[in-house]
């Protein structure tokens, strides 16, 4: 298998080489580069091209969150995972909004990122367990944020063309959990789990688990 080509984006000069060189040691990823700030990362991303993108948030000047978007336009088909400090639900919010599909801590083991990265890579949204309750809610305080005064009329939900099966897949989605704890929890095969979560994010016409899981907590699923 093609190795995935990474780069690393953090200002701490000892942190990103101590990541560098650890996933250096893993045969599956190449790291091609590296960058202390967000212009020089967006300069590397262009030239470079990588598969996936590790970005700190809390960097000089622009901050990782605000440069998502000027990244993924240098590298469009780039996978991007915060991996940062900050355990703060609103960054964490704004990550995800802006286009990342991962939110990790730096307190993460090795084998942690690792196995992020590779979920990523298949497509998959990773964040942190410190940070799915965060996740829940920092959406469910964006919901009651909108509107705030007399109630609109209430649109037709995501979820109506759900059946109760997939209703049940979708929020241990939202908990965050894997298609494993998912299966066990529902007593069903793995692979039924993976046809089921297609089947929810077609119907929900979202790409990511974690887009999934937003829609499921803003509709009272999580």
């Amino acid at each position: 298998m093609t190795p995935v080509r990474i780069l690393v984006v953090d200002d701490h000069s000892l942190f990103r080489r101590g990541v560098m060189a650890l996933l250096g040691l893993d045969p599956d990823f190449q790291v091609v580069g590296d960058a202390g700030d967000a212009g020089e990362a967006q300069r590397r991303a262009r030239e470079l091209q990588p598969d996936l993108i590790l970005l700190d948030n809390h960097m000089p000047g622009v901050n990782g969150v605000d440069a998502l978007p000027a990244l993924r336009e240098a590298a469009p088909a780039a996978r991007v995972i915060m991996l940062t400090v900050s355990e703060d639900e609103q960054d964490l919010a704004a990550a995800l909004r802006n286009g990342a599909c991962g939110y990790l801590l730096k307190t993460a083991e090795g084998e942690v990122l690792a196995a992020a990265i590779r979920r990523a890579m298949r497509g998959e949204s990773v964040v942190a367990e410190e940070m799915t309750g965060k996740l829940v809610a920092a959406f469910r305080g964006a919901q009651a944020g909108v509107g705030g005064g007399a109630e609109p009329a209430a649109p037709s939900s995501p979820l109506d063309p759900l059946s109760p099966r997939e209703r049940e897949i979708l929020r241990g989605i939202a908990r965050g959990e894997s298609n494993k704890e998912i299966g066990r929890t529902l007593g069903i095969a793995e692979t039924t789990v993976k046809i089921h979560v297609q089947h929810v994010l077609r119907k929900l016409d979202v790409a990511s688990r974690v887009q999934a899981a937003v829609i499921a907590t803003e509709h009272g699923l999580g």
